[in-house]
């Protein structure tokens, strides 16, 4: 066995030969032969690099690791489950895609985080996106153990604790970051949070560099807000009856009133440091959902059950399922949100 070994060892090289012999250390009857002092001093020098290469090419072969292969930032991917998948918000692909392209790419040189507040009411599609968000840029999506994500009042829920709150969050975000710098943060009902809990993250997303080195510029952070989605719907429905078409809608339409929206509603953003510091790099409407768009999602769900939609029951669930906002008459209240259950229960 031995002689098998180093004669392998010769043909080999010693960085192919090496691997071999670590899977032999478990099974052969004295498996340390293999390894002669200077292939042992070599495994002990972290200089060499070895260690790094071992665990790249032996354990983050198999489990999730800080690297490339679980971290595959598919922006393609991204664009093509936006493009295809995503039903009524153009001002949400146009610039969520870029956005995310130009922070993962491998030619970014960022400074800080990027930094995203999405806003609109329920069933326009926030927790979709940062679900494609994650699936694009993680091998195991939200399941990744890179993917931190914080649910309003779940995790939130007494604003008398908010100073516990604030370190919780302070102590989190700075351990994931420890752990890998490439991490994702989705903070899910912001509106439903106390006020201030926030105020310790501002300087997590700055430009400041931490004292300890640990790295936050590859890092993104998302907060998803029902907060000024009536007024999202009540200013697209005003433009609508100006004249403007809705595709014809661009992001700075929206931008300011979500920016002071949110710094003045109730919710985990008011009045917080990091709108005052200019930390948030994109506030992104979610437009309110017409009834086209409902009737598309309607099919969509059809399609998930491998069925081909039904123009009666759809016909059906808007009639009875479905209402419309009072002052413009355009839009679903609550959007795509509860229709993957009525369709389930139709076809059943």
């Amino acid at each position: 066995m031995i002689e098998l070994l180093q004669c392998t060892k010769s043909k080999m090289g010693f960085l192919s030969f090496l691997p071999l012999c670590l899977a032999l250390l478990a099974f052969g009857p004295r498996p340390l032969e293999c390894l002669e002092p200077l292939t042992m001093g070599a495994i002990g020098f972290g200089a060499l690099g070895l260690g790094t290469y071992f665990k790249e090419h032996t354990y983050c072969r198999f489990t999730e690791c800080c690297d490339d292969r679980s971290i595959r930032s598919d922006t393609g991917l991204l664009a093509v489950d936006l493009h295809g998948v995503l039903i009524g918000q153009h001002i949400v692909t146009q610039h969520i895609l870029p956005a995310i392209a130009a922070h993962v790419g491998k030619h970014s040189n960022s400074r800080k985080p990027l930094v995203m507040s999405f806003h609109g009411q329920p069933g326009t599609g926030k927790n979709f996106v940062a679900e494609l968000i994650a699936k694009s840029l993680y091998l195991e999506g939200s399941k990744s153990s890179y993917v931190a994500k914080y649910l309003g009042q779940a995790d939130f829920p007494q604003a008398e604790r908010v100073g516990e709150y604030k370190m919780r969050i302070n102590r989190e975000v700075r351990q994931h970051l420890r752990n890998c710098p490439r991490s994702l943060f989705i903070f899910d009902e912001v509106d439903k949070m106390p006020a201030g809990v926030f105020d310790t993250l501002a300087s997590l997303v700055d430009y400041n560099a931490f004292a300890d080195g640990t790295d936050n510029t590859k890092a993104i952070f998302i907060f998803l807000s029902n907060t000024a989605g009536s007024h999202i719907a009540d200013h697209l429905g005003n433009l609508m009856k100006s004249g403007k078409l809705r595709e014809d809608t661009r992001l700075s339409d929206f931008e300011p009133l979500l920016r002071k929206a949110a710094y003045n509603l109730d919710g985990g953003l008011k009045r917080t440091t990091m709108i005052e510091s200019h930390v948030i790099d994109h506030y992104i409407p979610f437009l309110p959902m017409e009834k086209a768009h409902v009737v598309r999602c309607l099919e969509a769900e059809f399609y998930r059950w491998n069925r081909k939609p039904d123009p009666a029951i759809i016909d059906q669930i808007m009639a009875s399922s479905i209402s419309f906002d009072r002052t413009h008459g355009l839009f679903a209240i609550s959007g795509c949100k509860t229709l993957e259950k009525k369709v389930a229960m139709a076809i059943n």
